[in-house]
């Protein structure tokens, strides 16, 4: 056990004790005071009651985050039942394989994700509900119709005088108890059920308030999508749980809408990617001190602190001036930035995680990370290094403990090659881990190329120095008939701003293969540029879904 605490008496007391505070905002729409979000939970527990909805039932959502889809979801785990969040950028196909294979009784569906939707496609469902004003879309039950036609008259024969802070009773959770679903977006090529139970969430939330120190009524943005537990858990369930305000974009988080709404909202924590950070640094902060002046500058000791002080100043104000504490995760992060930003002070840090820990598996407050580092072990959990010399040969990360997962749904084949019996998760990432337990990150042991000589390549290593060349968006590493090739995404807005033409675009490309060459090992050369049209295709976390590319040819 974590403690004699459960995960929803942490949600009903939040609730209780900021009764009259602002709890979920929709950027540039509604706002729902806790007491607000009590009363919409306490309706959909009529309906799912009077729909013979029983504890332990699945229920679906998917969707842009919203306050309603946070609604959906408090209301579905208070109740009893499981939740599968999904992910509002799968494919309909699979949204629809998900629902079905989650045997999910209903659906909590965004109206412009329902467009694409067949209901057809999910004939288990037995009613499907807009999140816009839980309006029911498709009803295959007598019993859901009715008691969404008398919500409100069932509501106010319950509560005569008014629902108030003593009405609330939830759900009773155990620690094994399944409570999420969650479908990974993967770079595989298919999705996993990965179930959750309500120990590891419980784990999770603690692990942030014992890091992250919120207080009641600061402000949030949840910019990550929900239905990845990355965002659900450092967003949305913490904040809750701590009474924080939460504030949904409820857009895409470009660097242009990042900087306008920051502004306005002056979050206190930000999560996010690191695609999203190194966006914004390389755009707008680093080309004022990264070039030759400015590097001159910086080792002039009495100029290069008030450099640094302006530097760090500037960034933070792109990010709204008030947090405490950037968290970045999801993804490789890219080293320049990174050391820029651990150069002027600017109060990062990375969390490395799976949707199998509900994320969090390594983090470290950003005063004690070190640079290229995912930190040490979390609370409650123990993480291993399954190498003969941890401290300079890579080997698998394997890690155990309360944010551990149940297993894969309907998956006992995957989950016993996932997990050992001795209950160690088999990451599949490589690392090693310097003495004080701080783990440094190599890449992904499916990634790992060898080539004929037997010399082992990390191409995120390679990659991390390739998108940070001239006119480099981003990059992949592949071998083809034991050559390194790498593909090229080129920054095209910023190659016609300078006026150069697609074939001048070729010749700086393969200008910045010779100069990284000339700083890599020999069996790590790369032999060929393939220029890439567009951007690479991503999963929710922005990694990049390598198995598109593998066998592209050059």
């Amino acid at each position: 056990m974590v403690n004699e605490k459960s995960f929803i008496a942490l949600i009903e007391q939040s609730i209780i004790k900021n009764w009259d505070s602002n709890a979920l905002t929709d950027y540039k729409g509604i706002t729902l005071q806790y007491k607000d979000v009590a009363r919409k939970i306490e309706k959909i527990h009529i309906l799912l009651e009077n729909a013979g909805i029983q504890q332990g039932d699945k229920i679906a959502v998917c969707g842009r985050n919203s306050a309603h889809w946070a609604v959906a979801f408090l209301a579905t785990i208070t109740y009893g039942a499981v939740i599968v969040p999904i992910l509002h950028e799968f494919k309909a196909d699979n949204i629809h394989n998900i629902v079905n294979h989650s045997e999910a009784r209903l659906l909590f569906v965004g109206d412009q994700i329902w467009e694409n939707l067949n209901e057809e496609a999910m004939m288990h469902l037995e009613g499907i509900i807009g999140l816009q004003d839980f309006s029911v879309f498709i009803s295959r039950s007598e019993k859901l119709s009715y008691a969404r036609e008398h919500l409100n008259e069932i509501y106010g024969h319950r509560f005569p005088c008014n629902f108030r802070p003593e009405h609330i009773s939830y759900h009773q959770d155990k620690p094994e108890e399944l409570v999420i679903i969650n479908y990974t977006s993967g770079t595989t090529g298919y999705s996993k059920g990965v179930m959750l139970p309500y120990r590891s969430i419980l784990s999770n939330v603690e692990y942030c308030r014992e890091e992250v120190k919120i207080q009641p009524g600061d402000r949030i943005v949840s910019m990550l999508p929900m239905g990845h537990v990355f965002g659900m858990t450092y967003d949305f369930l913490y904040g809750l749980c701590a009474g924080a305000h939460i504030w949904f974009l409820t857009r895409m988080p470009s660097p242009k809408i990042i900087a306008q709404s920051f502004s306005e909202i002056q979050p206190k924590v930000i999560a996010c990617v690191p695609l999203i950070v190194e966006k914004i640094i390389k755009k707008n902060i680093l080309p004022r001190v990264d070039n030759r002046i400015g590097k001159l500058l910086l080792h002039v000791p009495i100029i290069n602190d008030k450099i640094k002080a302006a530097a760090k100043h500037e960034a933070m104000k792109v990010f709204g001036s008030n947090f405490i504490e950037i968290i970045i995760g999801g993804a490789p992060f890219n080293a320049e930035v990174e050391a820029f930003l651990k150069k002027i002070e600017f109060p990062y840090t990375i969390v490395y995680g799976m949707t199998e820990c509900g994320p969090i598996i390594c983090s470290s407050y950003w005063k004690d990370l070190k640079l290229a580092s995912c930190g040490r072990a979390a609370s409650r959990m123990e993480v291993r290094i399954d190498s003969p010399d941890p401290e300079n040969i890579a080997g698998e990360i394997l890690c155990k403990g309360e944010n551990l997962m149940l297993g894969y749904y309907k998956n006992d084949e995957i989950t016993a090659q996932v997990v050992d019996s001795n209950g160690w998760l088999h990451t599949g990432d490589l690392a090693v881990m310097d003495k004080e337990g701080n783990v440094f990150i190599k890449g992904r042991s499916k990634n790992l190329l060898l080539n004929s000589s037997g010399q082992n390549i990390y191409p995120e290593e390679i990659e991390s120095r390739l998108n940070n060349m001239p006119y480099v968006s981003e990059s992949l590493i592949v071998l083809q008939r034991d050559k390194l090739v790498a593909l090229i995404y080129p920054d095209f807005d910023d190659a016609f701003a300078h006026g150069l033409t697609n074939a001048d675009i070729e010749k700086a490309m393969d200008i910045n293969r010779n100069n990284l060459n000339a700083v890599l090992p020999a069996y790590s050369q790369i032999a060929k540029v393939k220029i890439y049209p567009e951007e690479f295709e991503k999963t929710a976390k922005k990694s990049i879904k390598r198995f598109l590319y593998q066998e592209m040819k050059g």
